[in-house]
């Protein structure tokens, strides 16, 4: 039989043998668990100290089922897991080391089967990561700044020809932070400048040296776009590739065939004006400068109608791409 310090620590050593080894579609029998318990820590004992056992762990809040097979209920599914691996693997906000860590916890949620299932999953050095490595602090500060309503102040920096990351200017930016989201594989922090009256984003993968001040946030009240309150999957939907500025109503011209992808970029908040033979007529309100980069990027699929202003700025915006990309002049003979 086992000692006194080590009975003392086989309740740890079943939670941790069903945690690596069961779930609802591979329960252990009580006959499994002793032979678990004798190879992973040399534990010898009979079947009514694993029941006890057992059921002293239910007693203590434990998900574990005992009828009918023993397994522990995980607070993830294996999907749900997957999901949440994909994200961080896919994520260019993490740096390869912080997402390499997150993957390895995720994993250890699952049991020993689904850590196999997906050894395949690797943080691969061809995917593109973050070269910051402190995003995990800047995300811990930026939460309690957002919960306690008091500004922040950073480095905001750019990637320089050296391909590192270098700061924008030599004054650091302070902001009074509301909210922060992902998309496009980035995080952003929606905030207010100090000194301006608009809503701005900054890439949090970006923000260096990010310090909690004393100073309480401006009232989001107190900025001309939100003075109606600030719907956040609103604000998302117009402002598509995270541009600062104001947003318009947009008319624009397509072929039904867009729909697809004008509800992966603006959700359904959009309206078809007209039906004429698959030809669609579409208002969007979204941000003027998203809106030109949008329509550059469908090209042909997309003719913008209204306002005439954004259409000839589309308009030249593609006649200079066109002088800029013209045939090289004929080789002389």
């Amino acid at each position: 039989m086992y000692g006194l310090g080590t009975k003392k620590m086989l309740n740890i050593m079943i939670l941790k043998i069903l945690e690596r080894y069961s779930d609802e579609r591979r329960p252990l029998t009580q006959k499994r668990i002793l032979e678990l318990l004798d190879v992973e820590y040399g534990m010898k004992c009979d079947r009514r100290s694993v029941k006890a056992n057992l059921v002293s762990l239910k007693e203590m809040g434990y998900d574990i089922n005992i009828d009918g097979g023993v397994y522990i209920r995980r607070d993830f599914e294996e999907a749900e897991l997957r999901i949440l691996i994909d994200s961080v693997l896919f994520s260019k906000t993490l740096s390869q080391t912080q997402a390499k860590r997150l993957i390895d916890k995720l994993k250890g949620l699952g049991s020993n089967q689904f850590s196999a299932k997906v050894n395949h999953i690797c943080n691969s050095p061809e995917l593109h990561h973050s070269d910051n490595k402190r995003v995990i602090l800047n995300l811990d500060v930026l939460n309690d700044a957002i919960s306690w309503k008091r500004k922040i102040s950073f480095t905001y920096n750019s990637y320089g020809v050296d391909l590192k990351l270098h700061p924008r200017r030599a004054e650091t930016y302070v902001v009074s932070p509301y909210q922060m989201a992902a998309t496009n594989g980035r995080y952003y922090l929606i905030c207010n400048t100090d000194g301006h009256d608009n809503i701005a984003h900054y890439r949090i993968d970006k923000m260096t040296d990010v310090r909690l001040l004393k100073v309480p946030v401006k009232p989001k009240s107190d900025i001309p776009e939100c003075v109606n309150g600030f719907n956040l999957p609103k604000h998302m939907a117009e402002h598509i590739y995270m541009f600062s500025g104001k947003s318009i109503q947009v008319k624009l011209r397509t072929g039904a065939t867009m729909l697809d992808s004008l509800v992966d970029w603006f959700g359904k908040d959009f309206q078809i004006l007209q039906n004429a033979g698959g030809t669609l007529l579409i208002s969007v309100k979204v941000n003027e400068i998203a809106m030109k980069f949008w329509a550059m990027q469908y090209g042909g699929n997309v003719e913008i109608v209204e306002p005439f202003s954004l259409r000839e700025t589309v308009r030249i915006t593609a006649e200079n791409i066109a002088a800029t990309h013209k045939p090289p002049p004929p080789p002389k003979t």
